[in-house]
């Protein structure tokens, strides 16, 4: 979702295995690009089927969820390229600056036309004005929906596990232990089962202290490790890193407010199966342990799926539409692999690209189409897909515009930053554990 697919570089990083030079190494991952825009398009359906085409909607959800499909398949392409992007240079700092300029640009925009829009009297900020400096702060590092703050738009609850997803992967990378993925994709698989059913969200919210206070603590954990990790030296890093990723993942797990804990370790689950296959594409993990993992988790996150749904949606309809959502992305991701060599459809590749906008800014477009008297009434179907086409073509307009003025331009200046941190404090590539040392158990210096 917020990932340029780029293709890892062909250089192996300073005590890691040395890996095969690819021809297309440099060129973008345009099947990623296509995976996004289908996503994003499924997400779109979602929620713009709320306001049209409701027939067609109650007929597509008898079997099938393109929302929670759309956010599954995200999520693998997240696990997938965003370890390319820290590990293609090995930067931390260069990392983080990235994240930066590519996430928090679109972000203020979708929330200040959110802002703005309901200062006309469009639409609502779902509580947010209610209790501002709470949710501004909880909205600092994009965990609004974990620590029981408004998401505006609505669509960036996922937003916190991309967040601690980054978090993870520093930790891991800084500690040199980041080549562990199928451990770590059966690891939250497991949790998925045996501590879905056990964990309440909002514990630390609702049970323990304050909202406000649960926020506040953890901004201050989670800055406290991150400048550790990107600013101090050896193993204060290390801890930094570690601290930052365990301060989220608490609070993921403990505190989720969108989202039940079952759902939490699932999401990381297919992140670190993405990853997984990231490594077996790349060299690094066999092709013949690779796969058998990311089947042996989609099968363990069925099973917490059909074990953990809350009685009030244990239903047969919701039991069969979330799992044919969750294989379905499995399968698709499959598929896409397979044809990964090949063409792209470029206007696929196109959607990929403005994903990022296209996730941010529908729910606002849906906004202002609400507004609109006429839009309420129930239409004729041909006429709802007239209006449909007509939304969709002005949201495409609008992403690229966003796209052409504000994502790229910000990211070519989080690349200029790294490149000014590099040349004013030196390159930031730690040594990394060779893959013996990896191997070796962990013994005191």
């Amino acid at each position: 979702m917020p990932d340029a697919a780029t293709q890892p570089a062909p250089q192996a990083l300073l005590g890691s295995r040395p890996a095969t030079p690819r021809p297309a190494a440099a060129k973008r991952l345009a099947w990623l690009d296509a995976l996004r825009g289908i996503a994003a398009l499924c997400v779109v359906f979602d929620h713009l089927t709320y306001s049209v085409l409701q027939p067609v909607r109650n007929t597509v959800y008898q079997w099938f969820d393109p929302g929670q499909y759309g956010v599954f398949v995200f999520f693998l392409v997240s696990g997938y390229i965003v370890p390319a992007s820290l590990e293609r240079k090995g930067s931390v700092r260069s990392f983080w600056v990235s994240r930066v300029f590519r996430l928090y640009p679109p972000y203020l925009f979708a929330v200040g036309a959110m802002i703005v829009l309901w200062a006309s009297g469009i639409g609502s900020l779902s509580g947010m004005n209610s209790d501002a400096v709470t949710s501004s702060f909880a909205d600092v590092f994009m965990l609004q929906s974990v620590l029981w703050a408004p998401t505006v738009p609505n669509v960036v609850w996922s937003l916190a596990y991309e967040m601690v997803f980054y978090l993870m992967l520093t930790a891991l990378f800084l500690g040199g232990v980041h080549r562990s993925s199928g451990r770590y994709a059966l690891t939250f698989g497991v949790a998925a089962v045996v501590l879905g059913g056990i964990l309440n969200p909002g514990t630390l919210s609702y049970s323990l202290l304050s909202p406000g206070i649960v926020v506040a603590i953890t901004d201050a954990l989670i800055l406290t490790g991150l400048v550790l990790a990107l600013a101090g030296r050896g193993r204060t890093r290390i801890a930094g890193a570690a601290l930052a990723a365990a301060t989220g993942l608490l609070v993921v797990a403990f505190n989720s407010g969108y989202a039940a804990s079952w759902e939490s370790f699932t999401i990381f689950a297919l992140m670190f199966t993405g990853t997984v296959l990231y490594r077996a594409e790349n060299g690094e993990y066999p092709w013949r342990r690779a796969l058998p993992v990311a089947i042996v988790v989609f099968g363990i996150v069925l099973v917490a799926a059909l074990w953990h749904v809350s009685p009030e949606a244990r239903s047969w309809v919701a039991i069969r539409k979330g799992c044919n959502s969750l294989e379905a992305a499995g399968l698709t991701f499959a598929v896409a692999m397979l044809c990964r060599n090949k063409m792209m459809p470029r206007p696929l590749a196109w959607l990929g690209l403005v994903s990022y906008s296209l996730y941010l800014l529908h729910p606002v477009l849906i906004e202002i189409y609400d507004s609109v008297p006429w839009t309420q009434n129930e239409n004729f179907v041909p006429t709802e897909l007239l209006m449909t086409a007509i939304f969709l073509l002005v949201l495409l307009v609008c992403c690229g515009l966003t796209y052409r003025f504000i994502e790229a331009p910000m990211q070519r200046m989080g690349r200029r930053v790294a490149r000014r941190l590099d040349v004013r404090f030196g390159e930031d590539i730690p040594r990394q554990p060779t893959a013996a040392e990896e191997d070796m158990p962990m013994v005191p210096r």
